[in-house]
């Protein structure tokens, strides 16, 4: 049986695992910290649960469809709902809006609160499907970086309609056409912080985001965004893969040659032989740690870093009755933000807020007459700020601005407390300068600037998770793992 080695157990490292095992290899996992993961983590304290990473969760049929290759039925693993409603939003001037997964029950209080039109929103969500339509199978679910892949009627008829994926604008220049009233253009534009970007410099492509929501829906795992985490390395362990946890890779081993061959990972100095390796550590460190002897990709290692975030984890003491799942606490001036973010490497001292509260919905998620609050903002990445002094600011403007909005002194109510920021995304993740999704698209031609997922130096050596093609988030992270699938030889 041949052998295979993945690095890292972050969501794309167990979906290759998976997909390696079903094509017949022996499969280890090493990962560096004690759990697997990556930034689909947890936390536990106080009685409260809080998951740490990704918290919207959409594209089910991708976790779904590992499952399935397995020969096991999705449900007796891992089940989910969908949502009846996919975030509310809160506007400074006392507009708040609630998106339904009901489009039509969405646009009808649009129209009815704002100046923009169901017509407006119908017309974006069309534009949104046909980038969707002319990009998923080409630029999402294939490699970008071999001849084959252009070798498909669908590719080239992708490539006859590539201007309307509108490439050529930025997304929130885009969304000033499309909206009338700026909220709802500043609501749409939110989606490019999705894979880290900024609305204002990111090609409009990035329209296709809001289609997997409002078309294929929101969803909530029953047991939290862990649960797809503990669902799958249930499977994989049942499949006989080996996890081996708090085993740090240190050097990622290849025949020397006109034309290198892997020949497997080194772990604390014992050597493990495999045929195929697969880094789901970031690729910025996969080369500057891992790959000894191969020049890295300089340009591509250089590229701009997506943003990063900082994270509040709060228990608090009480219920909030105008809050759902999903919460949004935008700012009065969004470009001012990305300024702050991409310009000055800062954080504004009115920065949207993001709120997302799993008790809502999950019973024991916290004490009762209680709430689990994950509360992010979108920060640069870690270029050596004082994050020290941001983070004593900001957690004071977050207070401040969900107090104002909510009418309710929310501070006193925090009753226990753990933070994320740049610097431990990166030391707990392994993601250089804690960035959330490797490189930013804030060009229309990031889709084709990401490292290929296999390397064309060494056989048998391929990469997986949010750094590399197609990009950063649980949908394509997972496709990532599939491409490798896609490519290996027969």
């Amino acid at each position: 049986m041949p052998k295979a080695i993945v690095i890292g157990a972050g969501i794309a490292g167990i979906a290759s695992a998976i997909r390696l095992s079903v094509k017949g290899y022996q499969v280890d996992v090493f990962e560096a910290s004690s759990k697997p993961g990556g930034k689909l983590g947890e936390i536990k304290m106080n009685g409260f649960r809080f998951d740490t990473g990704p918290s919207l969760f959409t594209m089910p049929q991708y976790v779904d469809e590992l499952f399935t290759l397995a020969g096991k039925n999705p449900k007796d693993y891992f089940d989910y709902i969908k949502l009846k409603e996919v975030c509310r939003y809160f506007y400074e001037d006392g507009l708040r809006l609630t998106a339904k997964s009901n489009i039509d029950l969405f646009v009808q209080e649009i129209e009815e609160k704002t100046n923009s039109t169901a017509n407006e929103v119908h017309h974006f969500l069309q534009k949104s499907a046909t980038i969707y339509e002319v990009t998923h199978q080409v630029f999402l679910e294939r490699t970008l970086h071999k001849l084959k892949s252009y070798l498909h009627w669908d590719t080239l008829k992708s490539v006859f309609r590539f201007l309307q994926i509108d490439p050529f604008r930025s997304q929130a220049k885009a969304n000033q056409r499309f909206f009338k009233d700026e909220r709802i253009a500043q609501l749409f534009n939110r989606y490019a912080t999705y894979n880290g970007s900024d609305p204002y410099q990111a090609p409009a492509t990035l329209n296709v985001i809001p289609h997997f929501e409002y078309h294929f829906g929101a969803f909530l795992p029953k047991n939290g965004m862990y649960g797809i985490v503990t669902a799958l390395v249930k499977l994989a362990e049942e499949l006989g893969i080996k996890f081996h946890y708090n085993q740090k890779a240190e050097e990622i081993l290849y025949t020397n040659g006109s034309k290198s061959k892997i020949e497997g990972v080194k772990v604390y100095d014992k050597i493990y032989k495999a045929e195929v390796v697969v880094s789901n550590l970031d690729i910025w460190f996969t080369y500057k740690n891992l790959l000894k002897g191969i020049d890295a990709p300089k340009k591509l290692l250089s590229q701009e870093r997506s943003s990063s975030a900082l994270i509040f984890y709060w228990g608090m003491d009480g219920n909030y009755s105008d809050l759902g799942l999903h919460n949004i606490f935008f700012t009065k001036d969004y470009k001012n933000e990305f300024n702050a973010i991409w310009k000055e490497k800062t954080i504004c001292d009115d920065p949207t807020v993001y709120l997302n509260i799993t008790a809502k919905h999950i019973r024991g998620e916290s004490p009762n007459d209680s709430e689990n609050w994950f509360v992010m903002i979108n920060v640069p990445a870690n270029n050596g700020q004082n994050w020290d002094l941001l983070i004593k600011e900001a957690r004071k403007n977050i207070i401040k601005k969900i107090s104002r909005i909510l009418n309710r002194n929310i501070e006193k109510e925090i009753v226990c407390e753990q933070i994320l920021d740049p610097r431990t995304i990166e030391s707990k993740t392994g993601s250089y300068q804690g960035s959330l999704y490797g490189n930013s698209s804030n060009n229309q031609f990031a889709a084709f600037l990401r490292h290929p997922n296999f390397s064309s130096k060494i056989d048998g050596l391929y990469f997986c998770g949010g750094s590399v093609h197609p990009g950063g988030g649980i949908p394509l992270a997972l496709l990532s793992a599939k491409i490798i699938d896609d490519n290996l030889p027969a």
